[in-house]
């Protein structure tokens, strides 16, 4: 349509263009609703969430889109799209780590839409039973941050734990205060994290000189504080949204690239969908160069280490496991046969799981 014309004109074709997208979702909504039909009909009620399916079209969404609209943007309105659209199939239950309005129920929302409901956990342990118990559907854990390194919880989880890792999400760690207040004026107390108030340092020596900084269990603890008079909080998107507080600044880190890994994990194992990763778990054996040789078919092979990590086994003293990333899924050729040939040359080759690559 011309920019030529009235006003009236573009908003009328606006309206046209909603009404046939409203059509168009509601359509998609209903096909859902036939794919959940079919799959009772054959088998296959525990797969509703198809991990592998789903990035594949969050991936062709950013590659096939023509703008205006940015490719990131529009792969989140699609991710809430198959979320409601999931929901009608079969509601899922995502359990994170609470309270609410913490960075990992932001990172449950991010990959699953808001169509799903969330099960507030106190520890990263009750995350795993909680999946495994039934529960939730699948869980959703911290393992790594950019500056602060692994969470070693997460990964001592996985030597007992028979569930797999089904994806994973890379969430920006934005900190923002958040208060009832209006004005940063009215601040005389700022409640969060430990670690988050270190990573915000530079901005509230600069911008609240004086003001006294507490440090609390949570951010959303923390959020939950800055509900009264005079106390602001540093937290996330999600905390502003669940205790309803003011942004009297938003994006306040000192490190504008702190970035938080999770890892979605329930029991289904997901299939290959073009772009993934696989996470294992090894444990060498006794002998010089034990490390060298699990590590050099890898190579051999022209397959990425991401990741390599040391926890003690538990086992015995001095003895560990080894956690490890690798680029491909587990069911690739060339994959299939490293692991293949490693069996006889390690105590322990455990595959937590191949999962897309994090796409948004």
């Amino acid at each position: 349509m011309s920019v030529d014309n009235s006003l009236s004109d573009l908003r009328k074709a606006i309206d046209e263009l909603d009404s046939k997208l409203l059509t168009l979702f509601n359509q998609r909504a209903n096909l859902a609703k036939d794919v959940a039909t079919v799959k009772l009909r054959e088998g296959e009620a525990v797969d509703f969430y198809r991990p592998d399916r789903e990035a594949l079209v969050l991936r062709q969404v950013k590659e096939n889109n023509p703008g205006p609209l940015n490719g990131e943007d529009l792969a989140r309105v699609y991710r809430e799209l198959m979320s409601a659209c999931l929901a009608v199939e079969k509601p899922l239950t995502i359990a994170f780590l609470g309270p609410e309005g913490t960075f990992t129920q932001e990172a449950a929302l991010k990959h699953f839409g808001h169509a799903v409901s969330t099960l507030e956990t106190s520890t990263i342990a009750d995350i795993f039973h909680e999946v495994e118990n039934g529960e939730a559907h699948y869980g959703v854990v911290p393992v790594e941050n950019s500056t602060e390194g692994v969470i070693s919880h997460t990964l001592d989880m996985f030597m007992a734990s028979s569930l797999h890792i089904c994806g994973e999400v890379a969430l920006r760690i934005h900190h923002h205060l958040l208060s009832l207040s209006s004005s940063l004026s009215d601040v005389k107390v700022v409640y969060s994290h430990q670690q988050s108030l270190a990573q915000c340092r530079q901005w509230l020596t600069t911008h609240l000189p004086g003001v006294e900084t507490i440090a609390v269990s949570s951010n959303a603890e923390a959020a939950r504080l800055a509900q009264q008079e005079g106390a602001a909080a540093i937290a996330g998107e999600v905390a502003s949204e669940v205790y309803e507080l003011n942004k009297l600044a938003s994006h306040i880190e000192d490190e504008q690239h702190n970035t938080t890994r999770f890892l979605v994990i329930g029991k289904q194992q997901v299939g290959p969908s073009g772009d993934d990763k696989t996470s294992m778990m090894i444990s060498t054996k006794n002998i010089a160069g034990a490390l060298q040789s699990v590590l050099a078919p890898f190579a051999y092979a022209g397959i990425s280490l991401n990741k390599i990590e040391s926890r003690p086994s538990r086992q015995a003293a001095w003895d560990y496991v080894f956690f490890v990333d690798i680029d491909g899924h587990k069911d690739d050729e060339n994959v299939a046969a490293v692991l293949q040939e490693l069996l006889p040359n390690v105590n322990l080759l455990k595959v937590l799981g191949s999962y897309p690559r994090a796409v948004i």
